[in-house]
């Protein structure tokens, strides 16, 4: 029986680089196919491994892709903070939110996913590092909304972003509709019509919801 060639990581920095590849290969499918067309044995042909030695490394396909979902939000988080900087008001702060999706469609392809297919078929461990970090970027970047929007709370600016999140899961797919869609769209263009583009439409509902907030405070 032939030998596989792959060799074990034995050194810490060995091991990272392999993960490195395998997140980068990671990616580059699912910017081609979608997130949710790419399988484990996708991901280990494109990095020339047997799906067994890539499970080396994470425990299963959806491990791997909420890594992806982590640091690309933590690009997400950075760019919706530096455009917060320069806002002011509920509109200019839900464009900042949604223009730091709209231009980072694998981290909305992620979003899309992460609730519904990625939370699950992972370990307890892998899935409380990827709530807390949830939990982190909501109040981080929530916080950084309250300084174009005073009148929200921290809690408000989180739920706001939580929001977004939800918006982005809905709308992002109607960009990427499957073949037999796109052929029904231009049969009968009246039908695509009645699906919004999807970052104008992502801030007008950011900044609805960032409107209606301050009228759910309780009243002291």
């Amino acid at each position: 029986m032939e030998k596989s060639s792959f060799q074990r990581a034995r050194r810490p920095e060995q091991k990272n680089e392999r993960s490195e590849t395998i997140l980068a290969a990671a990616a580059d499918l699912a910017r081609d196919a979608g997130v949710a067309r790419v399988s484990l044995g996708d991901i280990a042909g494109a990095v020339g491994l047997a799906k067994s030695n890539v499970l080396r490394y994470f425990g299963t396909r959806e491990e791997i892709y909420l890594q992806l979902t982590m640091r690309e939000g933590n690009g997400w988080a950075a760019a919706a903070g530096a455009a917060l900087q320069h806002a002011s008001g509920f509109s200019a702060a839900a464009g900042a939110l949604a223009d730091a999706y709209a231009d980072r469609p694998l981290y909305c392809d992620l979003t899309t996913h992460a609730e519904t297919m990625l939370e699950h078929n992972v370990s307890v461990a892998a899935l409380r590092v990827y709530k807390l970090w949830a939990i982190d970027t909501y109040f981080t970047v929530g916080r950084q909304i309250t300084t174009a929007c005073p009148q929200l709370t921290d809690t408000d600016g989180a739920s706001l972003v939580m929001a977004a999140s939800a918006f982005v899961a809905k709308l992002f797919p109607l960009t990427r509709p499957p073949k037999a869609l796109r052929e029904l769209y231009e049969r009968e263009p009246e039908i695509a019509r009645v699906f919004p583009p999807f970052r104008p439409t992502l801030q007008r509902m950011i900044a609805a919801t960032a409107t209606g907030l301050p009228a759910l405070a309780p009243r002291v």
